[in-house]
């Protein structure tokens, strides 16, 4: 790979050193951290750099993925982590030109190039003059394409551990009395007939004896006998007859599907029983005078292919074979195509991206060079944005003309009420695309998540969609053994599907060319090519579907990753012998959990879905079917910014993101208002606690105030004059003296034994346990106990004491001291 890479800018001193030899369990428990569950590290290398985004770290292959972890920022790093089964090439001969103004430092070029279907490339830098690449590079070779099935990520699972919600066929069933408006029966399923006036549901195919890339349960007008459907069935490619995939009870139209009728170079072979079975579509009239429905015959192929297809033994159908039909040819091209199609497209956005692959990021600032004759920008040329407009025309033309193609099937069935056939060469690759996206656009139920579910199963899986030829993985063999690919059936005039395969050999020594992918080139994005025609869509209506353009990429990732057993494998029969439905997770119960972790604001839900105003077909004109580029799937990893910088959903969700942080910190302050608030209240209790102490306690000093001023004045009513002082002395305790004087006669009568004084110590009062007065003084107070258990005197203290006392040695002299004088 040529670029204005910076191989010579890497700082090897900041990076740490490799990590001495340790053992597998060292190197697994080091990474626990990081790892899935059954998910264990085969090789691995440290100090590695990320060349896209000069990131260093930890470089570890895992029997899922190939896992990056930064240095720095301890976490994995999504752009250099990659599932095994998504690299389609490895490449250990990059050449990287160094940056003009930097010396030549004469490292050796330790780089391995990754690249992968979901339009990545990336490029790590490794510690010169050590055998980490080597090691990572044969764990590579070994691991992305495994030998056998059951050497998937997705096996390494327990099979205990494993919810079995429903099985796919029950799912298909359900899909089908659906279509015939019945509900399904809670048991008893096999022996129910489903049919109606016009069709019926056969299981004819149970045992895949009729045609083993198809389901086991098929739908044909009912004038149609299982013995016919065994007379047409070899009368086309890989005995894909003509079925029902889709049926309108309204209006009565059908959508079926097919592969090419093998009518051979001349065209002159012609099968009964086929030609009644394809009339038997339209069979049914479209008003009461009977009128008769027109029958479409769609060849997704050009016409030229068609053509070539007949010296094989395959070709068209003749609308003369076949009453009131019309025969169209769409011109998709086949899967090599596409296939080369992407590759340039994935190399341009690498080239031309802010984030590229040979650490050079490209910006839109334009830097002079001689060499060049002129400006350059974006690391080349201007006329780069010339290559820029082929590459990314020939993509969008071939999105294009599917969008179009189902668009035209729909509107000739939603407004024509016409029936339509459609098969391309073998009725898994065009045929599904348009198949399925025409039935989007028909049934609103299909763009719900529940029904894109019931539509891949029905359309992609169940009609055998050959997801391990085109994903490049493992199968079944029919033996019930395994082998790389399994060899699909050879159809009528020995026509074979696809070119020879080449069964995967026991891995190489590393050498200095590019790894190819080890299949026999049969790789293709069909099924990205149908989800983009999906974002499209999306565009065109953005409230007419309930999902949003991350769930599609989500879903990509999760189909290229094999990590679920969704879509292992190339047939319905083939899973069903793998046994991947018992054995692995399902992808269905994966994205639902990741949907319920976000509630209704997931990133997964289209906010402006409005299934009330699109409760009908969508019928996009052809003056708005101009595509344009993906961004959430083509940029993300070479323009991450940009990539969500113009959509709708992408600004409506960092809106409500935002929205959410400020709701948390809302919630935050609540709480601790809450907080405070019941502190608040706390206090509250505890002031009006400590108030009600007080009361009492002001309570008992006024009822003491009280008696002291009653028993005041009854002295003064004697004739005893009363004064209370209280002085302080050296041991600063407190004195309380009360002297009491009296007279007669209005004059004052001193008498050296005539007045009385007590000196009470404050200290007693206070310190001295008031048990110690009441068992010495108080009246009350009897062995059993006091008889006044509530009187104040613990409050009180001595003052009652001292005064008692006063008061007995008051009446005591009184009496010896003739107080009161002769008569």
């Amino acid at each position: 790979m040529d670029g204005s890479g910076s191989w010579d800018a890497i700082d090897w001193n900041q990076i740490e050193d490799p990590r001495p030899r340790r053992s597998g369990q060292a190197v697994k428990e080091s990474m626990d951290d990081f790892l899935l569950e059954d998910e264990e590290v085969l090789a691995q290398g440290h100090g590695v750099v990320l060349l896209n985004n000069r990131d260093a770290g930890t470089l570890s292959v895992t029997n899922f993925r190939l896992l990056f972890v930064s240095q720095a920022k301890k976490c994995v790093i999504e752009l250099g982590t990659i599932p095994l089964t998504t690299i389609e090439k490895l490449n250990d001969d990059v050449k990287l030109q160094p940056l003009p103004h930097l010396s030549d430092k004469n490292h050796p070029r330790e780089l391995l190039q990754v690249i992968g279907k979901d339009m990545r490339i990336i490029v790590f830098a490794f510690i010169p003059r050590t055998q980490q690449k080597n090691e990572v590079f044969d764990a590579l070779r070994r691991y992305t394409k495994p030998a056998n099935l059951w050497d998937l990520y997705a096996f390494s699972c327990d099979p205990s551990t494993i919810k079995h919600d429903s099985e796919p066929k029950w799912r298909l069933l359900r899909e089908y009395f659906r279509l015939f408006r019945r509900s399904l029966p809670l048991q008893g399923v096999e022996e129910v007939s489903l049919c109606n006036e016009w069709w019926r549901l056969t299981r004819v195919n149970s045992s895949y004896s009729l045609c083993s890339t198809y389901p086991s349960e098929l739908i044909v007008p009912r004038s149609i006998s299982d013995e016919d459907l065994f007379q047409a069935s070899p009368f086309r490619s890989g005995k894909r007859l003509p079925v029902i995939s889709w049926c309108d009870p309204g209006s009565g139209a059908v959508l079926a599907r097919s592969s090419q009728p093998m009518v051979g170079l001349m065209m002159n072979f012609r099968n009964n029983a086929d030609e009644k079975l394809v009339c038997a579509l339209s069979s049914r009239t479209i008003d009461e005078k009977g009128s008769p429905r027109k029958l479409y015959i769609i060849d997704a192929r050009p016409r030229a292919n068609a053509i070539a297809n007949g010296a094989k033994g395959g070709g068209s159908e003749s609308s003369s074979n076949y009453h009131k039909s019309e025969v169209l040819f769409l011109g998709i091209q086949n899967i090599h195509t596409m296939r080369e199609s992407l590759s340039r497209l994935r190399d341009y956005v690498d080239a031309h991206g802010s984030i590229s692959s040979n650490g050079s990021p490209s910006a839109v600032s334009v830097v002079g060079d001689r060499r060049n004759r002129g400006s350059t920008w974006g690391g080349g040329n201007l006329n780069s944005m010339t290559s820029f407009s082929s590459t990314l025309g020939e993509w969008l033309n071939h999105i294009q003309n599917i969008l179009v193609g189902a668009s035209w099937i729909a509107a000739q069935i939603s407004e024509e009420a016409a029936s339509v056939l459609v098969h391309c060469s073998d009725g898994w690759d065009r045929t599904t695309q348009l198949v399925s996206l025409a039935c989007l656009l028909l049934d609103p139920y299909y763009r719900t998540f529940s029904g894109f579910q019931a539509l891949v199963e029905k359309d992609w899986l169940a009609f055998g969609h050959p997801f391990a030829e085109r994903m490049g993985v493992p199968t079944v063999a029919e033996n019930g053994g395994s082998q790389y690919e399994l060899l699909r059936q050879p159809s009528l005039g020995n026509l074979s599907s696809s070119p020879s395969r080449n069964t995967l050999g026991p891995p190489g020594p590393s050498s200095n060319s590019p790894v190819q992918s080890q299949t026999s080139n049969n790789t293709s994005p069909i099924l990205l090519q149908w989800l983009d025609c999906i974002s499209q869509l999306l565009r065109l209506y953005p409230s007419a579907f309930q999902f949003s353009s991350k769930f599609l990429v989500d879903f990509m990732d999760c189909v290229l990753s094999c990590r679920f057993g969704n879509f292992l494998c190339n047939s319905e029969r083939e899973r069903e012998q793998s046994g991947v439905t018992i054995s692995c997770r399902c992808m269905w119960s994966h994205l639902a959990n990741l949907r319920a972790s976000g509630g209704s604001f997931h990133e997964h839900y289209n906010p402006f879905y409005d299934p009330v105003n699109h409760n009908g077909a969508l019928l996009p004109p052809a003056a708005a079917l101009a595509p344009t580029l993906w961004p959430q799937f083509f940029l993300r990893w070479t323009c991450p910014i940009e990539s969500q910088g113009g959509d709708l959903e992408s600004q409506w969700h960092a809106m409500n993101k935002k929205y959410a942080d400020t709701m948390k910190a809302k919630d935050i302050a609540e709480w601790r208002a809450k907080d405070i608030k019941l502190k608040l209240e706390s206090m509250k209790q505890d002031l009006q606690r400590e108030k009600r102490i007080n009361s009492t306690a002001l309570a008992a000093a006024r009822s003491a105030q009280r008696e002291n001023a009653a028993i005041k004045k009854a002295i003064e009513s004697i004739g005893c004059t009363i004064k209370f002082s209280t002085s302080e002395n050296e041991d600063r305790t407190e004195v309380l003296s009360c002297s009491l004087g009296r007279g007669t006669d209005g004059r004052a009568q001193q008498d050296e034994n005539g007045d009385f004084s007590v000196a009470i110590e404050d200290s007693l009062v206070s310190d001295a346990p008031a048990d110690h007065f009441c068992e010495s003084l108080c009246p009350f107070r009897t062995r059993e106990g006091c008889r006044w258990p509530d009187a104040p005197c613990a409050q009180l203290g001595s003052q009652f004491v001292g005064l008692k006392a006063n008061f007995d040695a008051f009446d005591r002299l009184s009496i010896h001291d003739c107080y009161f004088g002769p008569e």
